[in-house]
């Protein structure tokens, strides 16, 4: 008999899926085992990988040392996807094989931005006034 899973234990199985399968992608690119140039001369952050309910799709967010050469990396890792792909499935051990699909994380770019905001001589003002 199958036990009912509630919406809580679900998205735990997909943050827990997900973060196994974000380790997996960052050892393999810090060890060098994916054999690209680009890939090879750039250090590259796993950020976050977001799994579908299915679990049959990984989003992963990614984010190279410095932002430098993003578009290179994103396409490197594009590139290298079936790789990537084989060696997820063969470590994580689910009934079906996630596709990944890669992105760039811009969260850290729109952190930069809402705190150049909050620094800047109009909020501050703003921010001091009594009113």
């Amino acid at each position: 008999m199958r036990t009912k899973e509630t919406a809580e234990g679900r998205s735990v199985r997909l943050l827990r899926v997900g973060e196994q399968v974000r380790h997996i992608l960052s050892e393999l690119l810090q060890r060098g085992d994916v054999h690209d140039e680009v890939l090879q001369s750039h250090l590259v952050s796993v950020t976050e990988v977001r799994m579908s309910p299915d679990l049959r799709h990984a989003t992963v967010f990614v984010k190279p040392l410095l932002g430098q050469d993003e578009e290179a990396v994103l396409k490197a890792l594009r590139t290298n996807t079936a790789y990537l792909q084989r060696e997820v499935a063969n470590r994580v051990r689910l009934k079906y094989a996630a596709k990944l699909k890669f992105l760039a994380d811009e969260s850290f770019d729109e952190g930069t931005h809402i705190d150049k905001l909050l620094r800047s001589d109009h909020v501050a003002r703003d921010l001091t006034e009594d009113g």
